[in-house]
């Protein structure tokens, strides 16, 4: 439904995006991940046919953006970062604005109109004006005029940077329950954005595409990813409990740490070792051979933050 071919983008010779390329299905929740000024904003704008590319092609649902625009705008649904509003009118005065922009039909205006008050959970706020909102009520407007006139693509820019913490639970839930019947891409510089509402993510860092994975993906890419980390008690001599480790042939690396109480061990698996439970399983055995009073042990996930800095500090991917 959307494909993307070596999409280009320069200002006055400064390369925005460099020659990026992906697709996306239908089902798919799609982060753009990257550092601010990585050239999402700018791929989220040339999408939605706000901006023309320097150079490539955009395709929604079959049709250009650049040749046919007015016809795939149709298809889009996009929150511009920061949703900018007029906000000397109230949320649904607003919104009948939008809907007569769109050509939405007068007999079904209003039913829309109310459909998306309610999703939004706008009703104790639609007699205030915008400007008298709070920032996560403002941003609920804006995602409101985006899914309007029932787009079958939703583009959402930065969708809850600078929410609180409730804010930005009530509007991931709401990208997840759109997401079953409309093809979502956000931009998001928020790592827990895209492993609590994404189902895929691509990296992005001076204008270029770097990964293409699932979440789950790039946390595998993690050196964290399925080393165990034991909690054991007082009485375990450091050094002597790293060296054991580092005996077994599963065992890549070991990080110690001494707490109040107890000392903390990290073992990492050989990259080569397919079933890292291998490890998970010797570590356990020597611990106990050797008697160490094991308080806690538990398997770690791979770390976004880690394989994020690897990759778009210019690591190989």
């Amino acid at each position: 439904m959307i494909e993307i071919e070596n999409l280009s983008k320069d200002f006055s010779g400064f390369k925005a995006v460099d020659n990026i390329s992906f697709s996306v299905s239908p089902g798919e929740v799609l982060g753009f991940l990257g550092p601010n000024g990585a050239g999402k904003s700018t791929t989220m704008k040339m999408l939605s046919g706000f901006i023309t590319p320097t150079s490539g092609r955009i395709r929604v649902m079959g049709k250009s953006v650049i040749r046919r625009p007015v016809a795939t705008k149709q298809h889009i649904g996009y929150l511009p970062e920061g949703a900018p509003l007029y906000v000397d009118m109230t949320p649904p005065d607003f919104l009948n604005f939008v809907a007569r922009m769109r050509g939405v039909a007068a007999a079904s205006r209003k039913s829309s109109i109310e459909r998306v008050i309610h999703q939004l959970h706008l009703e104790s706020v639609a007699h205030k004006r915008i400007d008298e909102l709070s920032k996560g009520f403002k941003r609920r407007v804006g995602i409101a005029q985006a899914i309007l006139h029932d787009p079958d693509v939703l583009v959402l820019d930065e969708p809850t940077d600078g929410l609180d913490p409730n804010q930005k639970h009530e509007v991931r839930k709401l990208i997840r329950n759109l997401s079953a019947d409309k093809i979502v891409i956000l931009s998001t510089h928020i790592l827990e954005e895209v492993t609590a509402v994404c189902n895929r993510a691509l990296v992005i860092a001076n204008g270029r595409l770097l990964a293409d994975d699932t979440p789950h993906g790039l946390q595998r890419r993690s050196r964290f990813d399925q080393a165990l980390t034991l909690e054991l008690g007082s009485g375990v001599d450091s050094a002597a409990c790293t060296r054991a480790l580092k005996n077994l042939d599963t065992v890549a690396e070991v990080e110690a740490t001494t707490t109040e109480s107890n000392l903390r061990v990290t073992v990492f698996p050989v990259d080569a070792l397919t079933d890292k439970s291998v490890m998970q399983h010797q570590v356990l055995q020597l611990a106990k051979a050797s008697e160490w009073p094991v308080v806690s042990s538990r398997v770690e996930a791979g770390r976004l933050e880690d394989v994020f800095r690897d990759i778009t500090g210019g690591s190989h991917v």
